[in-house]
């Protein structure tokens, strides 16, 4: 059972995990570095423990002793209890769920390993934002895509916004790194993926007439927000495809285009 250790000090070094995660800089450099990532919330915290992520410690306030007791029952590690106001001073700000749980992370695979068994593949270039990182892989998760692939200056899946946003969809979704960019999308193609580039442009055809569900792999590229695909990624691309829109409306939200693109890429799609 797990040792419920009372804190009463914000400047605890035990607490160190949780401190400043609201300073995202900061958490952009430690947490990797240090081979963590922080989950929030009691759905989060036990996703996070089912795809197998060793628990670090946690930090509750008291109501959440008692909700989390099973989890906690379970564990070997340290929970340090604290106060709302103490976990606020702790970690920059106003914990709602109650409970946070530091996670050990797990070594990534090769993008050459997951194109081996995958058939429809997310690939995201320069997505920095953290909520649209999440949006992508819970809607990827929904509706059944079987990996995602990041180029190199994407942001952290595992940052806190991302993990919060996806309700622990990150943990369903196998996703790896690709040193390269944007030649490593030559070992996709030859992997047997179309490689299809998502871009409102007119030149685009409709994801109707491209048919992709039809298709027996296909790897979907999307882009940033705002600035969509770079010129070399679209130029790496098998095809340019595009959602119809009405009503004078240019693009969606790169996080509400993933999932239109998802439907139509898995929906009917082949079987093994």
């Amino acid at each position: 059972m797990a040792d419920l250790i009372t804190v009463d000090d914000p400047d605890d070094p035990r607490l160190r995990d949780y401190t400043g995660l609201t300073d995202v800089e900061l958490r952009r450099r430690r947490e990797p570095a240090e081979g963590l990532f922080i989950a929030e919330g009691e759905k989060v915290i036990r996703r996070a423990a089912e795809a197998g992520y060793a628990m670090r410690s946690m930090l509750l306030s008291p109501k959440w002793v008692d909700a989390m007791r099973d989890v906690v029952d379970a564990l070997r590690t340290p929970v340090y209890v604290v106060t709302p106001d103490l976990a606020e001073q702790v970690t920059g700000y106003h914990v709602h769920r109650g409970a946070l749980a530091s996670m050990q992370r797990k070594p990534l695979p090769t993008a050459a390993g997951l194109l081996d068994t995958a058939r429809r593949v997310v690939i995201m270039e320069s997505v920095n934002d953290h909520t649209n990182i999440g949006a992508i892989f819970r809607s990827a998760a929904a509706l059944g895509m079987d990996a995602v692939l990041l180029s190199p200056d994407c942001a952290d899946p595992l940052y806190r916004r991302s993990v919060k946003v996806s309700m622990g969809a990150v943990f369903s979704v196998p996703y790896a790194r690709l040193d390269t960019w944007p030649g490593d999308l030559q070992q996709v193609r030859e992997a047997g993926f179309a490689l299809l580039a998502l871009t409102p442009d007119e030149r685009a055809v409709s994801l109707d007439e491209a048919a992709p569900h039809r298709m027996d792999r296909v790897a979907l590229m999307l882009g940033a927000e705002g600035d969509g695909l770079s010129a070399r990624a679209l130029k790496a691309a098998d095809t340019w495809v595009r959602i119809p829109m009405s009503h004078g409306v240019d693009s969606l939200n790169v996080g509400a285009a993933a999932a239109v693109a998802f439907y139509a890429v898995t929906t009917g799609r082949p079987q093994a």
